[in-house]
């Protein structure tokens, strides 16, 4: 996280905490219970000037909403700052629950073009379809991009002529899986969908999925990192020797950090901007962050991960120069 916000050049540090648990079998009120336990054991390291939460897998804005008034309670009044990805009844900034996918279609978009791949003939199969691949799904598709595949939890579907993914999505939301479309689609697994044949991958589940064994299956010319470390050290470099085009998860999916910093500084203010506004500030950043690592990558003749790894530390370097060593 740290690496993130230097690469996106927000005034951010960076850290994770968790409960190890599985949300999807607790009752509203028990995860309601565990939220506020968690959050008053760890309120001695939050506050909106000190650690602000962020959501991340497992978590969604009721969550961040419970986690901002356990911790207002504790200091007598409404303290929305303390935690981003609220509800927008509660201080919640629009665009925030779309930022971390709306922030890979960008990333997508900007390396397509650096390509010279066209978006209206390009295919992309999307690995998750979580809070972050089915907005980059969609927003890729209205883009012109063709979805030929994309999974869940329980496996996905592939259609290489593209599927109806507003049918596909729909289908996840009745059935609880995309697996049960078949209009047209064939069903594959999470493994086997790494494999297919596509112009853009884009894993966006978890970590560790293409890893040093099935790293020289991959055939897509792109990949976009929408989940933190999916990719393997091993596997990166067998990517690299393919002459695959990676754009490393703490470039592609900053677009969730970038926001939550925006509803930080509006919850600050209690002065709140629109939707477009907040679009725009984040495809600003994300085009210059893209732009800063390109530079170093072709200057340095380094790949992606390696030149936005120098841009993060020398960032991080500086700043710590800077401010020196106290006494």
């Amino acid at each position: 996280m740290t690496l993130k916000t230097a690469v996106a050049n927000v005034p951010y540090g960076g850290a994770k905490g968790a409960v190890i648990c599985n949300p999807k079998t607790l009752s509203r009120d028990e995860l309601e219970r565990l939220t506020r336990r968690y959050t008053a054991e760890i309120t001695i390291l939050i506050g909106p000037e000190t650690d602000i939460p962020a959501p991340d897998v497992g978590t969604n804005p009721q969550v961040m909403a419970w986690i901002m008034d356990t911790y207002s309670m504790g200091r007598g009044y409404f303290t929305p700052a303390v935690v981003t990805g609220k509800p927008l009844e509660v201080c919640g900034s629009k665009g925030r629950f779309e930022a971390t996918g709306r922030g890979c279609t960008i990333s997508t978009i900007l390396a397509a073009k650096h390509l010279g791949i066209n978006i209206k003939e390009a295919s992309v199969v999307v690995q998750g379809c979580g809070n972050v691949g089915a907005v980059a799904a969609e927003l890729l598709a209205k883009e012109g991009f063709r979805i030929v595949a994309i999974s869940d939890s329980k496996g996905g579907v592939y259609n290489p002529k593209g599927l109806n993914l507003r049918e596909t999505l729909a289908t996840k939301e009745e059935t609880g899986s995309v697996v049960n479309y078949k209009k047209g689609a064939d069903t594959v697994t999470n493994e086997e969908l790494l494999e297919l044949p596509c112009d853009i991958l884009v894993p966006a589940a978890i970590e560790d999925q293409i890893v040093e064994s099935n790293a020289d299956l991959v055939k897509a010319k792109v990949v976009i990192e929408a989940a933190n470390r999916p990719t393997t050290p091993e596997a990166d470099r067998i990517l690299l020797a393919k002459g695959i085009f990676v754009v490393p998860d703490i470039l592609a999916n900053i677009g969730g950090v970038i926001v939550s910093y925006l509803e930080w500084v509006q919850s600050l203010q209690s002065f709140f901007w629109d939707e477009a506004e907040v679009n725009d500030y984040l495809g600003r950043i994300i085009k210059n962050a893209f732009k800063d690592v390109v530079e170093i990558s072709s200057y340095e003749h380094v790949d992606m991960r390696t030149a936005t790894y120098m841009l993060a530390i020398k960032r991080l370097a500086t700043a710590m120069s800077l401010r020196g060593i106290y006494p």
